[in-house]
């Protein structure tokens, strides 16, 4: 169902903060020209942490109206509360999404059993199809394979965001979980090994800014073409590095700026404007992947 290359979206905004749905519009339009499989809206790319709930909503709606079934819409509906990520699934469930992206609940590190059963209950609140997402460095949880193997029974548990970059932890997942659970990385940096070595995908903050590349990466290492995948990767990997150079969507939403496909690089606080060290970074591998 959800496979090669999907982008965490980010969310542009205006110079005060609201978010710039014209921009939203015209990324998404962007994104099916350049061949971009999948948008995962409202993730913690697309900054959800510090959007309101009704902003949530409007973003997804948003991109589903321009999508069209031309790509796949995944859905950012994450928290720490299950009770509000089940409120907030029941109501994006009403939107013509293809599926929901569900990270581990953040800062309240509860037990592998405690996991199980906050999957289970966003599970049960819809009966379209929810990717797992295990990105432990910002949540500081690890979902461990034996545990997304309990959940991959689920029918409606489809598909999992890796995001430790380990890729002996593909390994464990692909003996465990059940039979067409699709892997997905969620760690720019290995995701051509991993899609080489049996992943089906990646959600992706560098196919924000190289979506082109991005594709064409992914469908090799689908096809097994480990050559021809390493030569695009290549060009991409300094952004796959200098993307995360400080708090991720921070580095993309600048690149955005300095591509000329957004106006401006608007975060909401807690997160700040890149520094200009960042700015340089960005800017050498923007070169170097022949973007500018």
């Amino acid at each position: 169902m959800f496979s090669g290359s999907i982008v965490a979206l980010v969310t542009p905004m205006t110079v005060d903060g609201a978010v710039d749905f014209d921009a939203l519009k015209a990324l998404v339009q962007w994104h099916i020209e350049q061949g971009t499989q999948g948008i995962c809206a409202v993730g913690t790319t697309g900054e959800s942490a510090t959007l309101e709930t009704d902003e949530h909503i409007a973003v997804v709606k948003t991109v589903c109206d321009l999508a069209q079934g031309r790509l796949k819409v995944i859905a950012g509906n994450g928290g720490s509360a299950t009770h509000k990520v089940v409120a907030l699934t029941k109501a994006l469930d009403a939107l013509p999404i293809d599926g929901f992206l569900t990270a581990t609940p953040a800062y309240n590190k509860p037990t592998q059993q405690g996991l199980i059963a906050h999957f289970k209950a966003v599970a049960a609140a819809t009966d379209k199809p929810v990717v797992l997402y295990n990105v432990p460095g910002r949540t500081a949880v690890d979902m461990k394979p034996q545990t997304v193997a309990v959940l991959s029974e689920l029918p409606n548990i489809v598909a999992i965001k890796e995001a430790t970059g380990d890729l002996a932890r593909l390994a464990d997942l692909q003996a465990q979980v059940a039979p067409g659970f699709a892997l997905l990385s969620g760690d720019d940096a290995t995701c051509r090994a991993f899609m080489l070595a049996g992943g089906h995908g990646i959600i992706s903050v560098t196919a924000n800014v190289a979506p082109k590349a991005m594709r064409q990466m992914c469908d090799k290492a689908l096809a097994g073409d480990g050559q021809g995948a390493l030569a695009i990767d290549s060009l991409v990997q300094g952004l796959h590095r200098s993307l995360f150079v400080e708090a991720n969507p921070t580095p993309a939403k600048w690149a955005l700026k300095r591509l000329g496909l957004l106006a401006t690089d608007t975060l909401r606080l807690p997160l700040v404007p890149l520094t200009e060290a960042g700015q340089a970074s960005v800017e050498a591998d923007l070169k170097n992947a022949g973007l500018i």
